[in-house]
């Protein structure tokens, strides 16, 4: 990762670091969306009857605990109904960020490198986003009977496909700009999701998202956010973003191993009020990044017979729950942390 910063005036720094947490509310919104339709399906097909099994055998299962039988008699109204409830959905929400979020100055649509920026936490978010838009999307298009390969490559870059058109909003903003790494981020996080599904047909490491308040946010609550629902938006201070492993995926059967258990691994970042470290000196900080050893709890391998927790599992599974954890930084070492979240 980069770690030089670009220097740049407050009255800069401030326009661009609102443009910055647009993001954040977008690949949110995206995800709510996708989650919201395809969070619900995937869980219910487990508990199809032995007479709908029966018309078509079942396919070999393509996400772990969300496997969908291939049943062609019910893509004719599966498949239009979910195709065009994403499209209104996705249309409407566009439509609604160009009038909303965008409506000051447009120019020419140009290009801005903001590689350098935030400690990379918002490329992090790019992939996390994607990752979990291509699985949602995934999932759906098998409820809706379409054969696993294709549900995989069809749905595998939904999350670049979703995320990416936002770029051209941005590239028009005077201020800011389209950014070639959010689309690069974008990319590797289907990408991700695809190389998973290829190598071992299932999801064996998961990114996950977690969030804490900081006392960053009462220095600039204008930016950073005033509520705790704003925060959780646009505080990068309070963000860390997770790859957790599914162990006992690679494990015989017969191992010890508790199948929920997932060892993580976080990255993190602190002392990010401004993005310029001249303005931030002058309040007493210095940005600095945050790596911690943890573990998690895989939802997904928690064995239930309730179709609503199934359902509230494969929602949660994207975000890491709170745990002990082994940090490690330039400024103090390593510090244990009793409880992290």
């Amino acid at each position: 990762m980069f770690v030089a910063l670009i220097v740049l005036t407050p009255e800069v720094i401030s326009s661009r670091m609102t443009l910055f947490f647009r993001f954040s509310i977008k690949v949110r919104w995206c995800l709510v969306l996708l989650l919201a339709i395809s969070g619900l399906r995937p869980v219910i097909c487990q508990a199809q009857s032995n007479a709908d099994t029966a018309l078509v055998a079942p396919a070999p299962p393509l996400l772990r605990h969300s496997a969908l039988p291939a049943d062609t008699a019910r893509i004719s109204h599966r498949l239009p109904i979910l195709a065009g409830g994403l499209a209104l959905s996705y249309t409407g929400l566009v439509y609604g960020l160009s009038k909303s979020w965008y409506t000051g100055e447009r120019t020419a649509f140009h290009w801005f490198d903001d590689s350098r920026e935030w400690k990379q936490l918002d490329k992090a978010g790019h992939f996390w986003g994607a990752f979990h838009e291509s699985r949602g999307a995934v999932d759906m298009l098998r409820w809706a009977g379409v054969p696993d390969r294709k549900a995989l490559w069809y749905g595998g870059f939904v999350g670049f496909l979703l995320q990416s058109p936002l770029e051209l909003l941005d590239g028009r903003d005077p201020a800011y700009g389209a950014s070639a790494y959010d689309l690069g981020a974008n990319f590797l996080g289907s990408a991700g999701l695809i190389a998973q599904q290829l190598a071992w047909n299932e999801v064996r490491i998961m990114p996950k998202y977690s969030f804490r308040t900081t006392r960053y946010a009462a220095l600039r609550p204008n930016v950073l956010g005033k509520s705790v629902g704003e925060q959780h938006l646009k505080d990068y201070n309070g963000h860390t973003y997770w790859l957790c492993a599914d162990v006992a995926a690679w494990l015989p059967q017969e191992s010890k191993w508790p199948k929920w258990l997932q060892p993580a691994v976080g990255y993190g970042a602190q002392q990010m009020v401004y993005n310029d470290p001249a303005t931030n000196a002058i309040l007493g900080l210095n940005d600095y990044r945050q790596y911690y050893l943890s573990f998690d709890v895989n939802l997904m391998r928690i064995p239930t017979r309730s179709k609503f927790l199934k359902r509230v599992f494969y929602v949660a599974s994207i975000f890491h729950l709170p745990a002990p954890a082994l940090e490690y930084n330039s400024r103090r070492g390593f510090v244990l942390h009793g409880l992290y979240y």
